[in-house]
């Protein structure tokens, strides 16, 4: 993890953050999943508008695992910022049953201090996948 000015609280604080996410995903549990986020805080899908706020947010990661999505791994590549807002980029990957690829790409997200904790502040990812070809001719 590249982290050249980042205090070690903020690593400790984003690798909690991220194993606590994983967890949520490997429970099924979407609430678990948004209270991770900031009160007003967004994730930012493709295809789709901003999706803002804990109820919304937990609404989305409920679609997500209802969908198939099983468990969820995140690996963090950069990490820098302050106690009080830091910025983390990563690599997901996103599994079903029998541990079979959903997803797989990066993403980026910003944490920010909210009741002395860092939370999940937007968050946002792209997948590595290609699309499927369109069917036709």
């Amino acid at each position: 993890m590249n982290s050249s000015r980042v205090s070690q609280h903020v690593r400790e604080a984003i690798a909690a953050g991220n194993a606590s996410f994983v967890a949520a995903i490997g429970r099924h549990d979407p609430a678990a999943a948004a209270s991770l986020y900031t009160r007003d805080g967004e994730v930012l899908p493709a295809g789709s508008e901003a999706i803002q706020g804990r109820p919304a947010i937990e609404q989305f990661w409920r679609g997500a695992l209802d969908m198939g999505i099983k468990g969820a791994r995140l690996e963090s590549v950069e990490v820098d910022g302050t106690d009080d807002c830091a910025y983390e980029v990563g690599r997901y990957t996103m599994n079903g049953e029998a541990d079979q690829l959903l997803d797989t790409g990066k993403y980026v997200v910003i944490w920010k201090t909210e009741d002395g904790q860092l939370k999940i502040h937007r968050d946002i990812w792209t997948t590595n996948l290609q699309a499927p070809a369109p069917a036709g001719r």
